[in-house]
């Protein structure tokens, strides 16, 4: 017997030792805890999703959607994320100066009145997520309640009640003016955050009956109108478009006066910004009927909402006038599909075209060709000209004048609409393609291009008043757009082989010299010069001094001759020049060798001249193989030609004396 009540009280003693170390040491230590920690809040703030604060008249009320803040009262609107983070950081870091114990107030004849914490001038309900509480859909909500109470004499601190009701902290009084913002400091102040890099398409939707929709995506770097056409977008135009949404703002909230009709219930115009995994949409409705003043000169204003917010404001969108730069946004926004519209025609990469094909009515069609680059960079290389031939011969070659075609490809890169209404028809009817001339175009150009298995092609046509018009595509494959272009352009697209043909006709070859120059009138088969040529590039015949430097210049002309321009394609034996149909008048014999493996080698080039037609016009031609054609020479051979055929130049009449001083 008195084993067992020896026993039960031994296990009472232990059960009394167990209680008094685990559950009043941890009592004690929290009450330590309490007492010397500085932070006024503990886990609940590391996970805030919703703040409400209340007093008197002012009730505000932020919410966390997502990862965005929302001010939920007095109005729905997206938070100004600054000024929330500012929030969050003060009750997350707040701490006291100093605490002490509500229990102690009686002890020194005070209450809580004496702190303004009976009834406090604010009080902050904070929501946030429970640690300690975790399920399988998140952690648990946590509702933490501040009253805050006066301010200290000196004005500098406040008295903050704990949310279990059983300390008062004296904490800064910047927390008191963080709570005190009104929802103007707190709300977004932009109507857009999609900034350009993020957006992916932009859509506009008129107002009825048009109901217009137009859709622009990104591609990689480009812009695209997906409806109500297929077209290039201009990226331009479109990324101003988008920086100009992100720069409207609130002019103000309308809570008296109201409209007759929402902006959600009868919209003007729904603009809608899609990004990364979100969109925005702004409607507009009508605008507000405001006297001009100097706050919204230039600008257009409107009552508006944001889609999913109850909240209506006005808005103002630049609407004029216009300035020389881009269009005001409010007609860029009411003109999209113009106004967002690519107007270069063309789209493609210069150094990746191998062959351009021009085609005009009753003229053989021209090919350029580029040819293979080899080491060469295909920005360098060279290209040549196709001529069908009749006949069973093949096509003949020639080369092209590389100068030349790099302009037409950067004529034809910025080829573009004209200005101000260059779109003429996206759906043309069959009287208006005959109108614009494309029953037979004045010009067809064909791009074929490296990696591409279509090749891109332009029809050229003009209307009865020589206004010129284009449309991508061909006879086989027609385009459904029309422009008005510059006429300018049929003036660089000349299908004659002349016209592309290289300047440079002949070039003699290293270790190659002229010999011998021989220069004949045909008019009196007068031989008016007749000299070998020494090694040093000197005449050997006695010559007038004033003839030995245009002999030396007509030798250097000659090593490299080119053409200034082309008159025709072949040799003719004569020649239409200056008004007048010619015969030529002199014929020019330059012999030349060139020392080599095989020996001696001699050529005679031979030109046909006319005489000096003006100025600065003198036409030469040449039957030989390598040449084959009639032109006109340049400015240095055809004065020293003038020495030998006419003598020196004439100075012309002296200079003036220069008046006396």
């Amino acid at each position: 017997m008195r084993t067992k009540v020896t026993l039960v009280l031994l296990f009472l003693n232990v059960a009394l030792f167990f209680f008094i170390f685990q559950f009043e040491r941890r009592w004690r230590t929290e009450d330590a805890w309490k007492v010397t920690r500085t932070n006024v809040l503990g886990p609940e703030a590391t996970d805030i999703r919703a703040l409400e604060v209340t007093g008197g008249t002012h009730i505000l009320t932020l919410k966390k959607v997502g990862d965005t803040w929302f001010v939920k009262s007095p109005l729905d609107w997206p938070a100004n994320p600054n000024a929330v983070n500012r929030i969050l950081t003060e009750l997350q870091f707040l701490k006291h100066e100093t605490s002490f114990s509500v229990a102690d107030l009686a002890k020194s004849g005070q209450s809580l009145a004496d702190y303004g914490l009976d009834q406090p001038r604010l009080t902050l309900t904070i929501t946030s997520g429970d640690p300690s509480s975790p399920s399988l859909a998140g952690p648990a909500t946590r509702v933490t309640r501040l009253r805050i109470g006066d301010l200290t004499k000196d004005g500098l601190l406040l008295y903050l009640l704990s949310p279990d009701g059983e300390r008062i902290h004296v904490v800064s009084a910047t927390l008191a003016r963080s709570l005190g913002l009104t929802f103007d400091d707190l709300r977004a102040d932009a109507l857009f955050t999609i900034q350009v890099f993020e957006a992916r398409s932009l859509s506009l939707q008129t107002a009825a009956p048009a109901s217009l929709r137009i859709r622009l995506r990104r591609d990689g770097g480009r812009w695209s109108f997906e409806t109500p056409i297929v077209a290039r977008a201009s990226k331009t135009a479109t990324e101003l478009a988008i920086n100009g949404l992100n720069q409207l703002r609130v002019d103000s909230f309308v809570t008296a006066n109201l409209p007759a009709t929402r902006p959600m219930d009868k919209p003007s115009l729904r603009i809608t910004l899609e990004g990364n995994n979100r969109r925005e949409t702004l409607v507009l409705g009508d605008p507000v009927p405001v006297a001009p003043d100097a706050h919204h000169n230039g600008t257009t204003l409107f009552y508006a909402q944001l889609e999913g917010r109850d909240a209506l404001f006005t808005v103002a969108l630049p609407s004029g006038p216009a300035a020389a730069g881009p269009k005001p946004l409010l007609e860029t926004l009411l003109t999209a599909q113009v106004a967002l519209r690519e107007k270069r025609l063309l789209d493609f990469d210069a150094v990746g075209v191998k062959t351009i094909t021009l085609a005009a009515p009753n003229q053989p069609e021209l090919v350029l060709q580029r040819l293979e680059s080899g080491a060469k960079s295909a920005d360098t290389a060279a290209w040549q000209i196709l001529r069908r031939s009749e006949g069973a011969a093949g096509p003949q070659t020639l080369p092209a004048d590389r100068a030349a075609v790099q302009r037409l490809l950067d004529q034809l890169g910025q080829l573009a609409a004209a200005e101000p209404d260059g779109f003429k028809s996206d759906a043309p009817t069959a009287a208006d393609l005959e109108t614009w001339g494309f029953n037979r175009p004045e010009r067809e150009v064909t791009l074929s291009l490296n990696g591409s298995p279509a090749p891109v092609a332009l029809q050229l046509g003009t209307d009865a008043n020589h206004q010129v018009y284009a449309r991508l595509g061909s006879a086989a494959n027609p385009g459904a757009s029309v422009f008005a272009v510059d006429a300018g352009i049929l003036r660089e697209l000349p299908v004659a082989p002349r016209a592309w043909r290289d300047r440079l006709l002949r070039e003699l070859p290293d270790g190659a010299r002229l010999t011998a120059l021989k220069l004949t009138d045909l008019s009196t088969n007068q031989v008016l010069l007749d000299t070998p040529i020494e090694a040093g590039g000197k005449p050997v015949a006695q010559l007038p001094a004033a003839q030995v430097p245009a002999v030396a210049q007509v030798l250097s002309q000659l090593h490299t001759l080119r053409a200034k321009a082309f008159l025709l394609d072949q040799y003719a034996d004569h020649v239409n020049a200056a008004g007048e149909d010619r015969p030529w008048r002199y014929r020019l014999e330059a012999t030349a060798t060139l020392v080599g493996g095989a020996g001696e080698q001699t050529s005679t080039t031979t030109l046909f001249l006319t005489p000096r037609l003006g100025g600065d016009l003198q036409v030469a031609g040449s039957p030989d193989a390598g040449i084959n054609a009639v032109f006109s020479v340049e400015q240095p051979l055809l004065d020293a030609l003038w020495v030998l055929t006419e003598g020196p130049r004439d100075p012309g009449p002296p200079a003036a004396p220069a008046p006396a001083k």
